[in-house]
């Protein structure tokens, strides 16, 4: 069952995009390299059935940063295909180091109905304001027809602020959202501020919306949390005291990821795969080369601890005396 969105307050300013969970979609990589369809379709089927209608692709998990032009198109259509198929509204990232190829991958998109793209900043050198207004008036200004998240990252080498935001939001009406993850509260505030002014939705992973949701319009960038679902979905629309209760349980999840891939510098989709394969044990693990994945030691791990953090689930709803 999958959540529903949260409402904003009567008199906020109008927002650009709804309060929901954003989730990612993963591939399953076939020994060969390509993609095993089958069993991708089923795991987007199961994200929008569990957790919202709103996912996207090739994010940092989705490994967006490594695949080529033909994967983008073949796996990219089966996304979108998927994704109408189960209800679901299609978010597809586009990571380039050539803002030619973020174009053109928006283009191509935009002609397969994808209306809704995530993108982040050229990763070569970090950009100074002219180049960071050049890279949003290339993206969002050329496209006006399209909808934009702006991933902020560090890993872009310029991590943007509130009035970056500010500025931003007030040239291109259709920066609908923004996604950070991390715990750094003072700067999600800071981002938060200027985005609820502006009516730009923020996505923050599950601790940073912890922080922030009870005082922010943000909605929930679901991580580590997609290995249960309905914990996610209880967490997303949780009273603050209820979040209080399940924080040990949440940050139990987190550390068995951690733990599992400990001793090793991982990209993102290594973890998120983790949590796909508890629901679907033939998942592989495997990301494309040269970025390593998981060992199925390393699941073992993660899964025995997964199976020992979720046993601790306190009773819904959680006594308020």
């Amino acid at each position: 069952m999958a959540s529903s969105p949260i409402p904003d307050p009567p008199a906020a300013a109008a927002a650009r995009y709804p309060r929901v969970m954003l989730g990612t979609c993963v591939v399953p990589w076939r020994p060969d390299g390509t993609c095993d369809e089958a069993l991708f379709r089923r795991t987007v089927q199961h994200a929008v059935e569990t957790l919202g209608p709103h996912q996207y692709i090739f994010g940092t998990a989705g490994e967006g940063y490594a695949v080529t032009d033909r994967q983008f198109a073949t796996i990219g259509r089966v996304f979108v295909d998927a994704m109408r198929a189960a209800g679901g509204e299609p978010m597809v990232g586009v990571i380039s180091l050539a803002l030619g190829t973020v174009q053109e991958r928006i283009a191509q998109a935009l002609d397969w109905g994808v209306r809704e793209f995530q993108i982040s900043l050229p990763a070569w050198g970090a950009l100074e304001d002219t180049e960071l207004d050049r890279f949003f008036a290339a993206t969002c200004g050329r496209f006006p027809a399209a909808r934009f998240l702006h991933y902020n990252l560090a890993r872009a080498k310029r991590v943007l602020t509130g009035a970056d935001y500010a500025r931003l939001a007030a040239r291109h009406p259709n920066l609908v959202a923004i996604k950070m993850g991390g715990e750094n509260v003072p700067a999600l505030r800071d981002v938060a501020a200027a985005a609820d002014a502006a009516g730009v939705r923020c996505f923050f992973t599950e601790f940073g919306y912890q922080a922030l949701a009870d005082t922010r319009r943000c909605g929930l960038l679901c991580s580590f949390g997609g290995c249960e679902p309905g914990l996610a979905r209880r967490w997303f629309a949780a009273s603050t005291p209820e979040r209080a209760a399940l924080e040990p349980v949440f940050r139990a999840l987190h550390a068995a990821a951690k733990s599992a891939l400990a001793g090793g510098t991982y990209m993102d989709g290594a973890y998120d795969k983790l949590y796909v394969k508890r629901h679907f044990p033939e998942f592989p693990l495997d990301l494309l080369p040269p970025y390593r994945g998981a060992t199925e030691a390393q699941y073992a791990r993660f899964l025995s601890a997964c199976q020992a953090a979720l046993a601790t689930v306190p009773p819904s709803p959680v006594s308020l005396s």
